[in-house]
């Protein structure tokens, strides 16, 4: 049986591929993988359905060296972003097959328009949904705090940008103090959508230590700022729920972000300022205010110093008047108290006057009573002296000092006293 080789065989492909697809094609795809290596192009393409969803095609392909060195500051230049995955791209190739290698397509040139025609469509997909959303300003009407200065920044820790904006809020010329905490994110490629979406989160968790946010790209290329147009990212800045400023720093045509933020400004030195201006303001505010009020006060104090003074020589005048009536009520008062006062002394006089007279009598017949109650008390006192019952036949017997009234209250041996109406006599109990 004849057979081939399979050099033999995959000569005969790349002739059959070299002469039926001798031309240069354009072709549209979607990016599914673009690495560089070697200063070589690898692509991965991709043709999705109508859905966006399913692949429907796939193909690989290279850009050798020395066109990709013409190519990608081209597109670059044109679109402000570089090659990456998800992107719509309009190639120009041609077909390669290599025996060892297999088959590929060759990339000749990449028509940046066509890239940028997508990236513009898809922007505009993304405002549209979000005014649909209803969401598009719903920043823009949050009230950033006048005395704003606790600022919580979403930026890469390296950035450049991020130091020239603290060190503009140090040194402001005013002298007001800020408070910037820093919630590190990538801020350009691939990851940049879903890290800046992790560091927005974390400020939200600690949402009352903050007056606003401010979002900081600065000092690095142009490129890879596709993040700033996601649907995902922007709607995250939308409903955040403190005013987000954005210092992106870069001068191609403002982002969604931008569009949905609170604030745009085109550099980080330019939002610090923005914050700045808006301290300045406040102040300026309270001075005016301060002036205002000292001027007003002024003016009311001089207004009631004339008052007063008016008051006074009203004052004067009323109080004479009143001094002169109150002088003549007073009199008046003396008078009628001095005649009440001696009617009433006089009216006392008589009474006591009266009074003394009724007691006379009575006081007499009173003393009278007591003084003969006072001689029978005399009597029976003196008819009760021991003296005369003893000049009656009776004795008293003492011991010790005290009348004996039981012979139980003796014993043998005691000396008793006895006393008689003439004279004493002592005895020994046996």
């Amino acid at each position: 049986m004849q057979h081939l080789t399979l050099l033999l065989l995959n000569s005969l492909v790349r002739e059959t591929i070299e002469l039926g697809m001798p031309d240069d094609y354009w072709v549209e795809a979607e990016l599914s993988e673009v690495r560089e290596r070697g200063g070589h192009c690898y692509m991965e393409l991709v043709q999705k359905d109508d859905d966006g969803a399913v692949p429907v095609a796939r193909a690989s392909a290279k850009c050798w060296r020395s066109a990709w060195a013409l190519v990608r500051p081209h597109f670059e230049r044109v679109t402000g972003e570089s090659l990456r995955p998800g992107m719509k791209v309009l190639l120009q190739v041609h077909a390669q097959f290599h025996e060892a290698y297999g088959f590929s397509w060759i990339v000749t040139d990449i028509d940046p328009t066509f890239t940028l025609g997508d990236m513009a469509r898809r922007r505009q997909e993304v405002i549209r949904r979000l005014k649909e959303e209803g969401v598009f300003d719903l920043n823009k009407e949050l009230r950033l705090s006048p005395f704003a200065n606790r600022v919580a920044v979403v930026s890469a820790d390296t950035a450049a940008g991020y130091g020239d904006f603290c060190n503009q809020l140090a040194t402001n010329s005013y002298g007001f103090d800020f408070s910037v905490t820093l919630f590190p994110a990538i801020m350009q490629g691939a990851r940049a959508e879903a890290s800046i979406i992790s560091a927005l989160d974390a400020v939200n968790a600690d949402l009352d230590a903050f007056d606003c946010v401010v979002i900081i790209r600065g000092g690095g290329a142009t490129s890879d700022l596709s993040a700033f147009d996601s649907l995902a990212l922007s709607e995250n800045v939308a409903n955040f729920p403190l005013p987000v400023v954005t210092g992106i720093g870069h001068e191609r045509d403002e982002s969604v972000l931008d569009m949905v933020a609170h604030t745009r400004a085109k550099t980080p030195t330019a939002a610090a300022a923005f914050l700045i201006d808006n301290l300045k303001r406040t102040s300026d505010r309270i001075e005016a205010a301060r002036t205002a009020l000292t001027a007003a006060l002024g003016r009311r104090m001089d207004y009631e110093r004339l008052r007063l003074e008016r008051v006074s020589e009203r004052m004067t005048v009323l109080f004479s008047l009143v001094k002169t009536r109150h002088e003549a009520r007073l009199d008046s008062l003396a008078a009628r108290l001095r005649s009440s006062a001696a009617a009433r002394l006089a009216a006392a006089g008589n009474r006591l006057d009266t009074i003394g007279a009724a007691l006379q009598p009575a006081l007499s017949r009173r003393l009278m009573s007591e003084r003969h109650r006072l001689e029978l008390l005399s009597q029976r006192v003196a008819a009760a002296d021991p003296a005369h019952i003893l000049k009656r036949g009776y004795s008293i017997t003492m011991h010790n000092g005290h009348a004996v009234r039981s012979a139980a209250d003796l014993k043998q041996g005691d000396t008793i006293e006895t006393m008689f109406g003439e004279g004493k006599a002592k005895s020994v109990i046996v």
